[in-house]
């Protein structure tokens, strides 16, 4: 049933053609109505689209987007502008890491052979051989329009290319709309450390913790008003807001269609494990990939199950069970085509959570590696040059377990960050 009674925003909103929004320095925040009385949650994407797309009317627009950017129908945002071509020239696609589509998904009604004729514009990725875009294809732009859902974890690269796309924009003066979504995990936790200046990569681009509780919104609103941008560049950014989302939901709490944020990740339950478990990259140990269980099975060919659960039953860990479990790392995905022991018999265990919001997945995490690196000191290792300093954002959790401290003790050494991350942060809350 199409939301006609939201229309009242085009009364509300547009005087005149023009737009109430609350001024930042260099950024603006459109303004929204009371909407308490719609039952669940709409995203940026629904405000624009009960606008009847009017900011993007006349414009020549590129779109960063991927298979996330789905309606409360979840009708794709590029079906949506198809049907505004009259009003809306779209004269390219950017995507982040995985691609436009990383995962068909059963909510997302676009056909790519459709939409391909329909526009017969370029999708171009800025993963790979280019991190951002190029000049001659975004200097003749009105617009830059960006919709994308980011998991909530500093591990995934969807914040660095929205980033580099602000960063190129300020270059040129094209304007940038982002349509703002829920961040899975809620917007109330933050845990793990800030990244500190030595650390800093496409996977810990900007200081912040591991998990830092802001939407996609709110961390560009933050990264253009603090000078985040390379050089300190800004740019003209504007942000259409959620309705009715709080801080305290959950993705699952929101109403909204599930869609895979990432190939390996498709529910709540393993997104929550991959904020502790994507930890393990940076090891010799499997975490998952390639068994249809990504995040919850830990192991290697070297590992006794019995053991590492019996070794983690020493530690008060809540809302979750272990059990052993043998297995073999194979692969068909185009993301993942060869995952840590393909092919080779592994033994581990399989991570089941009891209860989302009682347990830390980072302790978890940190305590495995712990009780992994005392049983295992001549078969565990750490990989890709110490790449685990990259993703934890300093080097002090391999001194930490290599001076074999209990685990638990850990999270006290980022309580400071938190805390200094959250009063930071504050100004740029927008719910």
């Amino acid at each position: 049933m199409k939301l006609y009674i939201i229309h009242i925003i085009n009364v509300i909103l547009f005087v005149s053609n023009f737009l109430i929004a609350v001024e930042f320095e260099h950024s603006r925040i459109l303004q929204l109505p009371d909407l308490d009385f719609y039952p669940g949650v709409l995203t940026g994407l629904d405000i624009l689209e009960e606008m009847d797309f009017e900011l993007l009317s006349d414009r020549k627009i590129a779109v960063l987007t991927n298979q996330t950017a789905v309606n409360t129908k979840g009708i794709h945002l590029l079906d949506l502008l198809n049907q505004y071509k009259n009003k809306v020239t779209v004269a390219l696609i950017y995507t982040p890491e995985f691609g436009l589509f990383a995962q068909e998904s059963e909510h997302i009604h676009y056909s790519k052979e459709e939409n391909d004729l329909a526009f017969g514009i370029p999708v171009k990725s800025l993963w790979g051989e280019k991190f951002k875009p190029e000049k001659d294809d975004i200097q003749d732009l009105d617009l830059i329009l960006i919709d994308l859902q980011d998991p909530g974890i500093r591990y995934f690269s969807f914040i660095t290319t929205v980033t580099k796309v602000m960063e190129v924009a300020s270059l040129y003066d094209i304007p940038v709309i982002v349509l703002d979504r829920p961040n899975p995990l809620g917007g109330v936790v933050i845990e793990g450390p800030t990244v500190r200046p030595k650390y800093q990569s496409f996977i810990g681009y900007h200081l912040v913790p591991i998990r830092h509780g802001l939407t996609i919104g709110e961390y560009c609103l933050l990264i253009n008003e603090t000078g985040w941008i390379r050089q300190g560049f800004t740019v003209d950014l504007t942000i259409i807001p959620m309705a009715n989302w709080r801080r305290s939901m959950l993705m699952d709490d929101t109403g909204l269609p599930w869609v895979n944020p990432a190939p390996d990740i498709d529910n709540l339950m393993v997104m929550h494990l991959a904020l502790g478990m994507r930890l393990l990259e940076g090891t010799n140990l499997s975490y998952g990939l390639g068994t249809g269980f990504p995040y919850q099975i830990i192991g290697a060919p070297w590992v006794d199950g019995e053991v590492l659960i019996k070794s983690l039953h020493q530690y008060d860990l809540t809302g979750v069970t272990f059990k052993k479990i043998e297995f073999i790392p194979d692969s068909t995905s185009i993301f993942n085509s060869y995952p840590r022991y393909k092919g080779e018999e592994c033994e581990g265990l399989k991570i089941e959570v009891t209860n989302l919001k009682d347990f830390s997945p980072l302790t978890l995490a940190i305590t495995i590696l712990s009780v992994t690196t005392r049983l295992y000191p001549h078969q565990f290792q750490w990989v890709r040059n110490n790449y685990i300093d990259q993703l934890f954002g300093h080097d002090y959790l391999r001194i930490f377990l290599a001076q074999e401290r209990n685990p638990l003790k850990l999270t006290a050494t980022w309580t400071h960050d938190i805390i200094k991350f959250s009063q930071f942060r504050e100004r740029y809350l927008l719910y």
